[in-house]
């Protein structure tokens, strides 16, 4: 007989019964606050100043892990659902050439498209947007209805992408943007756009059909596909989420730069996957919280910023940051192991 999937539980939210679990964002918590404490004490002993009572240093950190964090709620989304996207730093820097291009100012001889400078942002956010989205549809087709592999897929996006963005000007930096452009990334907003768009997709994924469906494809793709829910439609779908939060994301860093550059955004998946996994996102699919994601983009942050206060050789912060992202794997393959033989 077919479940009817739109009133289950997430996987990652089955209790036992008779037994009360703590969320496990308590632990990441944990982990965070343990980090500030201990780069506040190595702040003082080896620098003499505190890592912490420096408002400065952590809205920069913060506003830098907003654009991370904003890819980070799409990919979240798609590795519950069992897949991975390598996709998303590419996707950055295609939509930052495209927005660039549409938000120039009134009147400049140089322009990318002369007679279309000075226009309302609406249309270079809404451009941009429309390519992420793109980028996303072709992602998921791909991966739901050709059954290729999703790392290769993405993988082939990247590369893609990321030639795209260095044709589009020959790789040259486009500048001159409208201030009603550049406002967007100015001040807190990229932070509060951010924070926005993981309550919006939180709410999605706890309360909704579209999570209920991410959670269940995630945990046994065969037994959604006979609960009735469409695998495929809901793979496009999910992939098109990420791709649209990527686009956002390359929206945001190029008004924050107030340029467009074909080359940003390197390496903002992997870091986008680290903020997923270190946020108890399981990699096998079926698990994972939003809210566990936030805060494993902070700890990113924190961790960069923590080594750039104590002078730590940026290639030994690389190191670290790989040790981090292999211990939270490693973890969560310990916590699926206790799962299964509980």
């Amino acid at each position: 007989m077919a479940t009817d999937i739109s009133t289950a539980a997430p996987s990652s939210e089955v209790q036992h019964a008779g037994r009360r679990r703590l969320p496990p964002e308590l632990s990441i918590l944990g982990v965070l606050i343990g980090m500030m404490l201990l780069f506040e004490v190595l702040g003082w002993i080896f620098v003499g100043q505190s890592f912490i009572a420096n408002p400065l240093r952590l809205k920069i950190m913060i506003l830098q892990e907003a654009e991370i964090g904003i890819i980070a709620v799409g990919v979240t989304q798609v590795i519950i659902m069992g897949g991975i996207d390598l996709s998303s730093g590419s996707v950055v820097g295609v939509t930052a050439m495209i927005a660039a291009s549409l938000a120039q100012t009134e009147g400049f001889t140089h322009a990318i498209y002369p007679g279309l400078t000075g226009l309302n942002p609406i249309f270079p956010v809404a451009a941009g947007l429309v390519c992420g989205l793109l980028i996303g549809l072709i992602n998921g087709s791909l991966i739901a209805y050709t059954k290729i592999p999703p790392f290769i897929a993405t993988l082939g996006m990247m590369v893609s992408a990321r030639g795209v963005a260095d044709w589009y000007t020959n790789g040259q930096p486009i500048g001159n943007l409208e201030d009603s452009f550049a406002a967007i990334g100015s001040g807190w907003w990229p932070v509060i756009i951010f924070l926005a768009v993981a309550f919006i997709f939180h709410i999605a994924l706890r309360y909704t059909r579209y999570g209920k469906f991410t959670y269940a494809i995630g945990a046994n793709p065969l037994a959604a596909r006979v609960s009735g829910i469409n695998v495929e439609r809901h793979i496009a779908l999910v992939y098109m989420m990420a791709g649209l939060l990527s686009g956002l994301s390359g929206i945001v860093h190029t008004a924050r730069a107030i340029s467009g550059q074909a080359g940003v955004g390197v390496g903002f998946e992997l870091d986008a996957i680290a903020a997923a996994v270190i946020g108890g996102t399981s990699l096998s699919g079926g698990v994972g919280r939003l809210t566990g994601t936030v805060i494993g983009a902070v700890i990113l942050g924190v961790l960069t910023s923590g080594f750039t206060f104590l002078n730590v050789d940026a290639h030994y912060q690389e190191i670290i940051k790989g040790g981090v992202i292999v211990a939270a794997v490693i973890a969560d393959q310990y916590r699926q192991r206790r799962r299964r033989g509980a």
